[in-house]
């Protein structure tokens, strides 16, 4: 009995619409982006060298805890030769705020040396270089290539994969899965804004505690809510 149940579940589901999928994230877009203008970054830097070294410490630190570091941090060490050449004692007393120091000392000095030894220093603009390098991945090279570069990049940190569930675009847990499949649905010159827009919303409205939705102008097309 429970297995018939299912099958009959299974055939009333409705056909996944892709079409209509990527309208309703055209005017989700329009919509972030109304809301929220100066979507950016919010890391500090001046260069891609600078933002690669914020970037990995990042993981699992607030972005204003890292700005908070990052000045002392550039100062001692303005450039991938100079980090390269510190000791990790010198590197660990100055990011140890940000957790986890020991391990993200030791990828910003291989890291580096990577950068200093291959590539003379400059970050290089391939995801496929990128994430060869200690403490970079998919995320941290696509967070490099869009904002350092210009390149088109889908970031899928928390805020991102959180919200493209949320919306019912996907139901990927995995972040490179979450990436792949809004590639899909997002135009390619939004690739880079998507995970700003997101991270935004996700902090005033869609928070990970509690979803504001009486107050989202999101509402209308969230399946949580509206008609979509």
């Amino acid at each position: 009995m429970a297995q018939a149940r299912l099958k009959a579940k299974k055939k009333s589901r409705v056909p996944y619409d892709f079409e209509g999928e990527k309208r309703r994230m055209l005017e989700v877009l329009k919509i972030l982006k109304r809301n929220y203008p100066e979507a950016h970054c919010s890391l500090i830097h001046e260069n891609p060298y600078q933002l690669l070294m914020a970037t990995i410490l990042s993981a699992q630190c607030t972005d204003e805890r890292v700005n908070q570091v990052t000045p002392k941090l550039f100062a001692k060490f303005p450039d991938a030769k100079s980090m390269a050449q510190g000791t990790l004692r010198e590197i660990e007393k100055l990011i140890q705020s940000t957790g986890f120091y020991r391990n993200k000392a030791l990828s910003l000095k291989e890291c580096s040396q990577a950068l200093d030894e291959k590539y003379g220093g400059v970050v290089p603009q391939e995801l496929e270089k990128l994430i060869e390098l200690r403490g970079v991945g998919r995320k941290t090279a696509n967070v490099i290539l869009g904002v350092a570069y210009g390149v088109p990049g889908l970031v899928v940190d928390t805020h991102a994969g959180r919200l493209s569930r949320r919306l019912g675009f996907t139901r990927e847990l995995d972040p490179v899965k979450v990436e792949h499949a809004m590639m899909k649905l997002v135009p390619r010159e939004d690739w880079t804004l998507y995970a700003h827009l997101l991270i935004d919303h996700g902090r005033a409205i869609c928070t990970s505690r509690r979803a504001f939705c009486d107050d989202c102008p999101l509402a209308r097309y969230c399946p949580k809510v509206g008609v979509a």
